[in-house]
């Protein structure tokens, strides 16, 4: 606890006091701070019920607008602006870090924490607004990126699963057959094919 007590201190961004009432959903602390999750875009009150970020990854604000102004956007557990996040923005949060960390291990509860809400409800909006469920949405980033890969390069099956987040290689070309149709080395065979034919 006194390690983290130092970091914390010699953080620019946050006191132990602050830290504390963060850590501890301390409502008598809101209304006089507000904070930001650089890794997730989201900004809160203290007493956000949601998981406590890495202190390192927090930025303090002394009101709402500064949060707003600095391109965060309000939890929509918390409410820190008093107003409902709007579905679409709240499911814009949730793609914009599939998109950036597909290739990690992505669970609907890991991203329920991460955009402050239930698993439940951010299953049903995230259908209701991107027609699709969150893991599907995965699973095609996962596959887009795979087509690049055997498109683009040599690397074999293993090599793609492992650098698109599917381990499993016997999983990654069961999963790139029944999204695509054909199995990956018949997609790379057919592409490279066109290739040497727009060559000739």
């Amino acid at each position: 606890m006194n390690d983290t007590a130092t970091h914390i201190t010699d953080s620019p961004h946050i006191t132990t006091e602050q830290w504390q009432a963060i850590v501890n959903n301390d409502s008598s602390y809101d209304g006089q701070f507000w904070y930001a999750v650089r890794t997730t875009g989201i900004f809160c009150r203290p007493s956000c019920k949601s998981k406590a970020p890495r202190p390192q990854n927090v930025t303090i604000f002394a009101d709402p607008d500064q949060a707003l102004h600095a391109q965060y956007r309000p939890c929509k557990r918390c409410k820190p602006t008093g107003e409902r996040l709007p579905d679409q923005e709240w499911i814009a949060v949730i793609t914009q870090y599939i998109d950036q960390h597909y290739t990690e291990p992505l669970t609907l509860h890991g991203l329920a924490e991460i955009g402050h809400g239930s698993p439940y409800h951010l299953h049903r909006i995230f259908k209701k607004v991107m027609n699709i469920t969150p893991v599907e949405y995965i699973q095609r980033c996962r596959i887009d990126q795979a087509c690049q890969e055997l498109i683009t390069t040599n690397h074999s099956m293993t090599a793609i699963g492992l650098n698109i987040g599917i381990p499993n290689t016997s999983y990654f070309v069961t999963l790139f057959k029944k999204k695509i149709g054909i199995t990956p080395a018949q997609y790379r065979k057919q592409h490279h094919a066109d290739q040497s034919v727009k060559g000739e």
